[in-house]
């Protein structure tokens, strides 16, 4: 942290910078009314000499170099006037070279060039090129960052770009791209090298500095989003790879992370599923330090809103094979950054899963490929015990409820209880109750032996202690709420077909009779009563009907008989 001295001393250079502009700005208008151009020529340096400084930290050289843009658009209006000065603006661009100090030069001969172009005396693309390779002469982080954005701020409107004034004959969207993109690789590299600055000691001050910075260089990035006549086939082979081949190389985390940011925001949604393979190819590559997962987590987000605005895109994410693209690269960047938590995985696969829902929501099988590649992670790990990793897993199995309107569908998922397994006894609890309520407000009917099995496999923490905790040792309304709950699910458990009804009073009645004597008052009086109207529905077709697997009356009293010992036998313990 910067002491309070060094706050004041800093506070003391811009005011001494700003007064130096201030004084010679005024010798500068004095010129500029009297239509003096060698004065203002010479005022209007040594006022951009302020901006030579090195002692202020980045906010602070913003100030100053505010100030000192203000004049210099005073300036170009004078300099566009050729009867005030009285020189052709051929002549003009040449003769603001003469400038002593490299930096004042620089800002006079973008203000001069920008004239320049739009006088269009000569094709814009040369004058482009010419300022962008001489502005290479200023080397220093802050001061060259400061100038190209001045550059590239003065430039925009006078871009060769589809439907400008300066589009045609010599011109074209290429020039345009190639300055934008030249400008944007020797300002990331002006960026990166600001943490060579100095001791180690400063590090922290360094970057702090440094992301003061960056919309510095991303703003490059949104003038390529913006130019009119970038292609999908000029994104593809020119504007992707040079920028990513910036940020690969450049084997910085900070940089990475945010052009990486930058280029989904910016670019149109089309653009990243049709160069999705690229995008990924350069998320794998990425340093170790980098949170890759957030990147590829808004990278999802971006493409599943892409996929939700219209249905007539959902093709596209089929033609390109999106799904396993993502879900390829997801699993090296797990495979290959060993330090990531495990909330990080988790968070990487909730993304996926989201996606997949969107994209794809009649894809079971992908669905489920998700979960499967989930319990894989977490089998890699002792016990999860991380909270948010275990808010993020209650994320994931809670996507497929909210998705399918018929909890069915969640059912046939053979990974949904392999996930669940993997919860502690209170947050498996928390997921049952979820999974009853989700069955609750969709109305759905269990009406299979088999997918009751599975769902009361999955809501076991409910009807059964998973450890050695006494149940009396439970908040007592918490409780009777989680029983109460199972008692309204068992009475949507229903098949017209006698013989499969049976069998889901079979299954339920299993499960039941491991929850002891404090949940069976709750629960066996719906059971009870699911039997009962199975009897009277037999009877009213005629009663027992021969045939080993059939239900009769006999068979159902016969079960009720053995719950009803039992209930005995609990109550003698008691």
């Amino acid at each position: 942290m910067r002491t309070l001295a060094g706050v004041e001393d800093e506070d003391k250079w811009l005011a001494e910078g700003i007064a130096g502009i201030q004084h010679n700005a005024f010798f500068m208008h004095r010129a500029l009314d009297a239509n003096n151009l060698r004065e203002v020529l010479k005022y209007s340096a040594l006022m951009l000499s302020e901006l030579r400084t090195s002692k202020l930290s980045p906010q602070k050289y913003y100030d100053l170099y505010m100030r000192a843009f203000d004049q210099l658009r005073q300036l170009e209006i004078f300099f566009k006037d050729e009867s005030r000065h009285g020189l052709p603006v051929v002549d003009l661009y040449e003769l603001v070279q003469h400038a002593g100090n490299i930096l004042p030069r620089m800002y006079l001969l973008c203000t001069v060039g920008s004239v320049y172009i739009k006088s269009k005396q000569a094709p814009s693309k040369d004058v482009l090129k010419d300022l962008v390779e001489m502005c290479r002469g200023v080397q220093h982080p802050i001061r060259g960052l400061f100038l190209r954005s001045y550059l590239a701020q003065v430039s925009r409107d006078k871009l060769p770009e589809i439907g400008s004034d300066y589009e045609g004959d010599a011109n074209t969207v290429m020039d345009a791209v190639e300055f934008v993109l030249q400008n944007f690789t020797e300002m990331n590299k002006l960026w990166v090298r600001i943490q060579h600055q100095g001791p180690g000691t400063v590090r922290e001050k360094q970057e702090k500095e440094r992301n003061e910075l960056r919309d510095l260089v991303g703003k490059n990035l949104h003038v390529l989003g913006q130019i009119e006549g970038v292609d999908l086939e000029m994104y593809k082979e020119t504007v992707l790879p040079r920028v990513l081949e910036q940020v690969v190389n450049c084997k910085d985390k900070l940089a990475q992370y945010y052009l990486m940011e930058c280029i989904i925001q910016v670019f149109p949604d089309e653009y990243h599923l049709q160069t999705l393979e690229t995008l990924l190819a350069a998320c794998t590559q990425l340093m170790p330090t980098v949170d890759t997962k957030i990147v590829l987590t808004q990278l999802m987000d971006r493409l599943s809103n892409y996929a939700a605005s219209s249905p007539d895109v959902l093709h596209e994410f089929l033609q390109v094979e999106a799904f396993a693209k993502l879900s390829n690269a997801i699993g090296k960047v797990i495979d290959t950054q060993l330090e990531m938590p495990i909330v990080g995985a988790m968070t990487l696969f909730v993304s996926l899963l989201t996606f997949t829902l969107r994209v794809h929501p009649d894809r079971l099988d992908y669905v489920d490929q998700v979960l499967g590649a989930c319990v894989v992670k977490l089998s890699s790990v002792p016990k999860l015990e991380d909270a948010r990793a275990m808010k993020q897993v209650v994320a994931l199995l809670s996507a497929p409820l909210e998705k399918y309107s018929d909890i069915v569908t969640a059912l046939t998922l053979s990974n949904y209880p392999r996930v669940m397994d993997h919860l502690d006894d209170g947050t498996n609890k928390v997921m049952a109750m979820l999974i009853i309520q989700s069955i609750m407000k969709t109305d759905s009917c269990i009406s299979t032996a088999d997918k009751v099995e599975v769902l009361f496999e999955l809501i076991k923490g409910l009807i059964k202690d998973l450890d050695e905790t006494n149940a009396e040792e439970l908040d007592e309304e918490d409780f009777q709420e989680e029983q109460n709950s199972v008692a309204r699910l068992i009475h949507m458990l229903d098949n017209e077909e006698p013989e499969e009804m049976l069998k889901i009073i079979c299954v339920v009645r299993r499960h039941l009779m491991t929850g002891g004597p404090r949940r069976l008052p709750f629960t066996v009086p719906p059971l009870v009563f699911s039997a009962v109207r199975l009897v009277r529905q037999l009877e009213s077709q005629g009663g027992d009907i021969a045939g080993e697997d059939s239900a009769t009356p006999r068979k159902i009293f016969q079960i009720l008989n053995q719950v009803y010992e039992l209930l005995l036998f609990f109550t003698y313990l008691r």
